[in-house]
């Protein structure tokens, strides 16, 4: 090799590295950086300031409320009142957190028309109130798909519900996510649903294991279908014993949940993943100041 082209190939060679490096440096510096919020399902006594305090110490970004201190109806909780709404504002601003969805009990499934008008105006309110706090999502769902109801007019019914809620959001910056909850876990049915209510309001919360336990579903197959309306995540984990649901700490069960994980990080998923013990419906599962301390750190493998 001559000297000229030694040095030809030497600058070459040099200029691919570098460029592979930056590369490398720049895929890292653009890969979403994983956001995490708790529920408060899991700390279902702890007033606000505790909540907001426990988060901040312990590697959080956001808060999902679904509820405070018992009172799972967030419009009637003091901090939104007129008089302290700004100060419980500026308590997350002063932890640079934010409210990243509000848990709602409001059913789609119901047939009865009193039934139906008192959830959907209750979720009305909670997306009044989402827009006063800056939150963009309020979560909705179906509990069952009753058995005395024709199962295709029910589905039609949360269609409906789910579009009805996003048209009343529509001139606000708030969307409404149905959970993959309940009897409503199948990926198919989920699909129609969400097909039927389009809407740029309208998503959905992923519930991984609230499916998984159901449909046994893998994750990929689900994400693949339904990654388009996934706007949020609930994130947990679980053993199976005796066919009975047992809540463990992530990692340490056996649904298919860092599955889940590395497919929402490696597909550049920008929302939270949002750790729900559910702690209140659970009362025997260990206490939130484990398991709420444990999730930040045990989740950062499935991002290696």
């Amino acid at each position: 090799m001559s000297s000229i082209s030694r040095r030809s190939f030497l600058k070459h060679s040099s200029i691919a590295i570098t460029g592979a490096a930056y590369s490398k440096h720049f895929f890292s510096m653009n890969k979403t950086t994983p956001r995490l919020s708790f529920s408060t399902l899991g700390c279902p006594t702890w007033n606000f300031s505790k909540v907001v305090d426990f988060a901040a110490a312990n590697g959080y970004q956001g808060i999902e409320l679904r509820g405070i201190a018992g009172e799972l109806d967030l419009t009637k909780c003091a901090e939104f009142s007129a008089g302290e709404i700004q100060n419980t504002l500026k308590k997350m601003e002063d932890k640079q957190l934010r409210f990243v969805d509000l848990g709602s009990s409001a059913e789609l499934h119901h047939m009865d028309a009193a039934k139906r008008k008192f959830n959907l105006d209750a979720a009305k309110k909670f997306i009044d109130l989402a827009e006063k706090i800056n939150c963009p999502f309020i979560r909705v769902f179906p509990n069952s798909l009753p058995k005395d109801q024709d199962r295709d007019a029910t589905l039609n019914l949360v269609s409906q519900g789910l579009h009805e809620l996003a048209e009343y959001a529509k001139d606000s910056k708030v969307s409404v996510l149905l959970e993959s909850h309940g009897e409503l876990t199948h990926t198919n049915d989920l699909i129609r649903v969400m097909q039927n209510a389009e809407h740029p309001h309208a998503g959905m919360i992923w519930d991984v294991c609230n499916m998984w336990t159901v449909t046994k579903e893998p994750p990929s197959a689900v994400y693949n279908q339904l990654n388009k309306y996934i706007r949020h995540t609930h994130i947990k984990d679980l053993k199976l014993v005796n066919g009975e649901i047992h809540y463990v700490l992530l990692g340490q069960g056996e649904s298919p949940i860092g599955e889940a994980l590395r497919l929402l990080y490696d597909s550049n998923y920008s929302g939270y993943y949002s750790f729900e013990w559910e702690k209140l419906w659970h009362p025997e599962i260990l206490e939130p100041e484990i398991a709420l301390a444990d999730y930040p750190k045990a989740v950062k493998k499935y991002f290696q």
